[in-house]
């Protein structure tokens, strides 16, 4: 059983070296397979999957013979489902939701037609192509899309291959297959059969108010969490259709209650409800949603934000949001100058449209706040630092007015919007993340971020879709942190007050009396927050959401437990072998993992150690030293934050896109702390710690002065551009998405000069792309030595264009049949520079092997590039911040 970090990583590595070996097991025997044909085919370790024929859309072995699933049996299927469902081709909101739930009875009537097995139904249903049957109409049409310099508000097209990836209403992913009791979509089982342990009776069993408190960070990490969860996630809600809200299920008979209703039973000697006999809490399942492509399987959540780092939270997922947030004067926001006579700054704005949602209002001339997300009011924590990152984008428009006076609203605004995006990402990474995962699990995940440079680790084929073991369990942690009293501190850090957290939910209004932003501002920077542990404040078991002047309220920790039965989440034991632990069989196999106390009470509660709910045991587990967390919600948030960095192609380090910052201006934002934000949008706020996340301390983390040079502000002298002359470095060149290596990075510079060497000197598209191949065949390994490579390539770009020579490689033939690609050069070598001859000796030295393969990649790269692509990218601008030789080459243009 693993309790380090080094431990827990061999183990890891064990386990994925164990499962490539049965994989390639696996894909040995289906080589041998008897019922193999010519045709597509997936193969799982217990059954064969094929796709054949124009009648049969898939079949799986059944005994000594096969099963087919024809085209003919799923447009059955489908249409009972449409019509019980009655579906009808409307698009309009409530359309996604209702084709989701029609496919997801179309999968279980295909699974009792042809008797499908589990692992038929998650793995095999998927494989259908759909388009082929009556479901293909029915199904959203294809994004188109183009690299552009600022996101999408929806999140399309930050995969250009993907558009739909880590967007909106697209779905939770899953790292294990999800575990639903008919394999469909009912909640799970106890592996006895028996139902689960209600949700209730294990959160008033384990999760009790113990208080114990943290030894180093301050409230300010579980209120930052919750702002980029809020960023990240947000589960569908099921409406009633009559009401437009969600539907009540405790005051309701069973026999008329809504079909997405799952209320928590309370038992009947609960130690808090009992109290005023209370034996219900609400619960309404999450709708579902469509899966990529309207694949067909088990039941998929869906998530109605982006799961990028955007800063949506501040301006919305869509245009409409983003506008009614806009005053469209000088890229600003609309904010609330309701203490503007007292001198202070301003409130985030009023919300006069539907007041009363999501707000507890004390009479009718009183409102909650607008964001770009709309949990803004949920709690104090959220208002106040809803309020600095407003007041931060409003502070940074003002100034990028000021240094480019001639941009207009718009582009002030998306500049803006772009810096501030940067922000939320560099303080997630370079501040929240280490205290959360610690340095070694970061190191693992490849969550460090760089000191210098610009990246080129985007990767395309990594899906940012969240996870719903982390929607629905993994960073739930926070919840265990918040304290159950929310401090209130002088400007001068003297305690002066506390409220109790459950006043707060849903009535912000203390934000309205002047100096309150401020003291709410200190008491988060020096209130030490609790541990993470399976203790969880009465706050929240207790009183969460409760009405003014009712005793209780619903239970967070019952939520959570439910919500992850809810989505499908596999219980803890399966998690462990996914993160590379061993699996727990009996009680004693986790004595290591939770204390003595914990564990017990798991073996009182549980019929079995395959039962735990992910969230319970993920809490309760003994944290890795240096981090807040165990291994397994360790693992679980690695491989998230991992994809977010990676697999987000608007990445605040990433270099060689159209939304790219320069090289200047990275550095730039990897010198802002939230501290520094925190100083410049408080009303009064003269000192702060450097790091608001840790509590001060005079050696490590001392409290310094505003005006400090330790917390430096952003020179947006960086983001200066000229009039009428586009500012280079802010002009960056978008590389086509080409196969491999040559997607992204360093080499999409390549891509960049040798596209505009195909126009100053009429390569065509198909020998641009050889040229390309042979800087892939012949680079070196050492970054210098490719830039005094890509020097010799720009010389020969400039002598061309100074000497009007005709190029160096003539249109060739490329014949697909032999796979070479024909070279024709100029035999005067008299009329060109040692520099070119040096290139040209460089090319001869790549192996003919190498050289042979060339034609056939370059056909790949003309079939996926075209020449108006081309064109395209070239009009938009040029590579910038590369080195100066080529600046030279491209500012020629």
């Amino acid at each position: 059983m693993a309790t380090s970090s080094s431990t827990f990583q061999q183990q890891q590595q064990q386990q994925r070296w164990l499962f490539g070996f049965l994989l390639m097991g696996a894909m040995a025997a289906m080589a041998q397979s008897p019922f193999q044909h010519k045709h597509n085919f997936g193969r799982l370790p217990q059954q064969q999957l094929q796709q054949v024929g124009p009648k049969c859309a898939l079949v799986v072995p059944k005994g000594h013979g096969e099963s087919c699933v024809t085209i003919e049996s799923i447009n059955r299927a489908f249409n009972k489902a449409s019509r019980e469902f009655r579906l009808v081709e409307s698009r309009d909101e409530t359309y996604s939701e209702q084709l989701a739930e029609t496919l997801l009875e179309t999968s279980r009537l295909l699974a009792l037609e042809h008797k499908l097995e589990t692992d038929e139904i998650q793995a095999a249903l998927p494989l259908i192509d759909v388009f082929k049957t009556s479901i293909g109409r029915f199904c959203p049409k294809p994004v188109k899309c183009e690299a552009r310099r600022f996101r999408n508000y929806d999140g399309t097209c930050n995969n250009l291959d993907n558009p739909n990836w880590g967007a909106i209403s697209s779905q939770f992913r899953h790292l294990l297959p999800p575990d639903y009791a008919d394999d469909i979509s009912m909640p799970r089982i106890s592996v006895t059969g028996e139902q689960l342990p209600t949700a209730r009776y294990i959160s008033s069993t384990i999760h009790r108010d113990l208080g114990y408190h943290d030894h180093a960070v301050t409230v300010f990490l579980p209120a930052f969490g919750q702002l980029i969860d809020h960023d990240m996630a947000a589960g569908a809600e099921t409406k009633d259709p009559r009401t437009n809200a969600e539907p009540r299920c405790c005051d309701v008979s069973p026999d008329r209650r809504h079909p997405a209703c799952w209320p928590i039973d309370i038992p009947a000697n609960d130690p808090f409800y009992s109290l005023f006999g209370r034996r219900c809490l609400e619960f309404v399942r999450s709708a579902s949603g469509l899966k990529d492509k309207c694949k067909l399987g088990p039941r998929a959540t869906y998530n109605t934000v982006t799961s990028f780092l955007d800063a949506s939270f501040v301006y919305g997922t869509n245009k409409e949001t983003a506008h009614k947030l806009r005053t469209f004067r000088g890229g600003s926001l609309n904010t609330n100058p309701a203490l503007r006579n007292l001198g202070l700054k301003d409130l985030l704005p009023s919300r006069r449209e539907n007041p009363d949602q999501n707000c507890k209002r004390p009479s009718g001339d009183i409102y909650c706040f607008e964001a770009g997300d709309a949990r803004v009011n949920q709690q104090v924590l959220l208002v106040t630092l809803h309020t600095v990152f407003l007041r931060e984008h409003n502070r940074i428009a003002t100034q990028l007015a000021k240094v480019n006076p001639h941009w207009d609203d718009e582009r002030i605004f998306q500049e803006t919007r772009h810096i501030t995006g940067a922000y939320v990402q560099h303080i997630t990474y370079n501040e929240f993340l280490p205290m959360v995962l610690g340095k070694d699990i970061m190191r693992d995940y490849g969550l460090l971020l760089d000191k210098d440079g610009l990246s080129s680790a985007y990767n395309p084929k990594i899906n940012p879709n969240l996870p719903s073991s982390f929607h629905a369990a993994a960073f739930r942690f926070g919840h265990s942190v918040l304290p159950s009293q929310i401090e209130q501190w002088s400007v001068t850090h003297k305690h002066v007050g506390s409220r109790r957290l459950s006043e707060l939910f849903n009535r912000p209004f203390d934000m309205y009396q002047g100096g309150v932003t401020d003291r709410y501002i200190a008491g988060f920077m020096n209130q030490v927050a609790q541990a993470v542990d399976d203790a969880m404040t009465e706050e929240l078991t207790n009183h969460l959401f409760a009405e003014p002047l009712k005793s209780f309220g619903t239970d967070l920790a019952s939520l959570n437990m439910q919500r992850g039965r809810d989505h499908g989440v596999p219980s803890y034991n399966a998690f462990r072998v996914y993160c590379g632990l061993r699996r727990a069989r009996h009680w004693d196999d986790l004595a290591g993992s939770f204390t003595n106390e914990t564990l017990q009470k798991y073996a009182r509660t549980y019929a079995s150690p395959d039962d735990i709910d992910l969230w319970s045991a993920g809490i309760s587990e003994r944290p890795l030293p240096g981090s807040m967390v165990g291994p397994v919600f360790g693992c679980i948030m690695g491989e998230t934050f991992k994809s977010l960095r990676y697999g987000d192609r608007f990445w605040y380090e990433n270099g060689g896109w159209p939304s790219s910052f320069t090289l200047e201006q990275v550095n730039e934002i990897r010198r802002i702390k939230l501290s520094r934000l925190l100083c410049d949008n408080g009303d009064r706020i003269e000192t702060a710690q450097v790091y608001a996340m840790v509590l001060p301390d005079p050696q490590i983390n001392p409290r310094v002065p505003c005006k400090s040079s330790v917390l430096p502000r952003l020179n947006l002298e960086l983001w200066r551009e000229s009039k009428g002359k586009p500012n280079v470095k802010n002009s960056q060149f978008a590389p086509p998405t080409a196969p491999g290596p040559f997607a992204g990075g360093f080499n999409s510079y390549v891509m960049a000069t040798i596209a505009v060497a195909s126009r100053n000197i009429c390569l065509s598209c198909c020998v641009a792309g050889a040229l390309l191949i042979r800087w892939q065949v012949c680079k070196h390994d050492d970054l210098r030595a490719k830039i005094k490579w890509l020097r010799r390539l720009v010389y020969v770009v400039r002598t061309l264009r100074r000497k009007k020579k005709k190029p160096i490689i003539r249109r060739g033939r490329l014949p697909i049949e032999k796979g070479t690609h024909e070279m024709r050069e100029r035999e005067n070598e008299q009329e060109f520079s040692s520099g070119r001859n040096r290139f040209r000796g460089r090319l001869r030295r790549c192996s003919k092997k190498k050289l042979q393969s060339c034609g056939k990649i370059a056909l790949a790269i003309q079939a996926s590039v075209s020449a108006t692509r081309i064109r395209d990218y070239l009009s938009r601008g040029v590579a910038a911040n590369i080195n100066r030789p080529i600046r030279h080459v491209l500012l020629c243009i």
